[in-house]
């Protein structure tokens, strides 16, 4: 989709016991179907958590799963039982009459050291069972955090796929006269809160691309008066030059495994190839050698191969190559 990024901020997650309760046998396992292409929001009850901050970290989360598409969140009206202690098990019968296939509880406090702990329990309504429990731990400022990852375990556990709420996205913000516009480097959640700036306008900001595996973004800015690649640390704002190349550099992509940047080198006599610096040693590869215009690279999900678009065959065309380089082997594609 856009840019993202798990931020690597210190919250620690503890399972909790499952909880035994005499029940009848459990009639069926809780799964979403998707049938055509057509998907049937799965109801989901979630009652307000116990404690000061629950209400705000049930909202955010009942925000993400509706947002996805996946869950349909039950009107808090609706509800027949009213959730009094989250940590023992619900009256089933009570959730199946408004049509609940799955109920989180939860609670959130404040420990000694001024740390939130926040927990919450998903039930498989017509199951009868506790499904997930788990615990977690963040300062007052990571607090929407905690809701997202919770909202993240959540999905995984009824999707059996990785949640996206616990992720942040790099974006331009244009704003100003039409005459005097400003292009500023920005960041926020996923679900649009917390936005914060990462430049200050003065410049000309483009193609913001996350490291998959480190707090750092790359982009192309225009403050030497032409364009550079820079990489920017996201949290605490240092910065550098990605190579002192004699032409201009753009359109940068990080590789798989976040060890490399690739980007096109615009020479004087109007070509532009294809590079890819090593960031670790800093060394730098020039990966086409061609009179064209290669430009736009990016690498396969695997790190294996390149793509790119060149006008080496008279037009524009989508190229591909392998990882490290060979302008003879580079093929079109279609």
């Amino acid at each position: 989709m856009k840019a993202i990024l798990k931020p690597l901020l210190m919250v620690a997650a503890m399972a909790m016991g499952m909880i035994s309760v005499a029940t009848l046998p459990a009639r069926a396992t809780l799964e979403l179907n998707v049938n055509r292409g057509n998907v049937e929001p799965m109801p989901i009850a979630i009652p307000d958590f116990q404690g000061e901050l629950g209400a705000q970290i049930s909202e955010i989360v009942t925000a993400d799963l509706k947002r996805s598409g996946l869950f349909a969140p039950i009107d808090k009206a609706a509800f027949v039982e009213k959730i009094t202690n989250p940590d023992a098990a619900p009256r089933y019968e009570d959730w199946k009459v408004i049509n609940a296939q799955a109920l989180v509880t939860g609670s959130v406090s404040k420990e000694a050291d001024g740390r939130i702990r926040a927990q919450y329990r998903l039930w498989d309504i017509f199951g009868n069972t506790q499904l997930a429990g788990e615990q977690f731990f963040a300062n007052d400022a990571n607090q929407r955090r905690v809701a997202h990852i919770i909202a993240d375990a959540i999905y995984e556990k009824i999707t059996g796929e990785k949640g996206y709420f616990d992720t942040r996205v790099v974006f331009i913000d244009e704003s100003g006269a039409k005459n005097a516009r400003k292009k500023r480097l920005a960041i926020m959640d996923q679900d649009g809160a917390n936005v914060r700036y990462l430049s200050d306008g003065r410049s000309i900001v483009l193609t913001p691309r996350f490291s998959p595996n480190r707090q750092e973004i790359t982009y192309m800015s225009y403050e030497s008066g032409q364009p550079k690649v820079y990489l920017l640390q996201i949290e605490t704002g240092q910065r550098e030059l990605v190579g002192n190349f004699p032409g201009m550099t753009f359109a940068p992509r990080f590789s798989p495994d976040g060890q490399k940047v690739i980007m096109s080198l615009l020479r004087d006599d109007g070509n532009s190839n294809i590079f890819a610096m090593d960031l670790r040693s800093r060394s730098t590869t020039r990966l086409t050698n061609s009179t064209a215009i290669d430009t736009s690279p990016s690498y396969s999900p695997d790190g294996s191969q390149v793509v790119f678009t060149s006008d080496r065959g008279g037009r524009a065309q989508i190229y591909v190559m392998g990882a490290e380089g060979d302008a003879g082997l580079a093929g079109a594609v279609g």
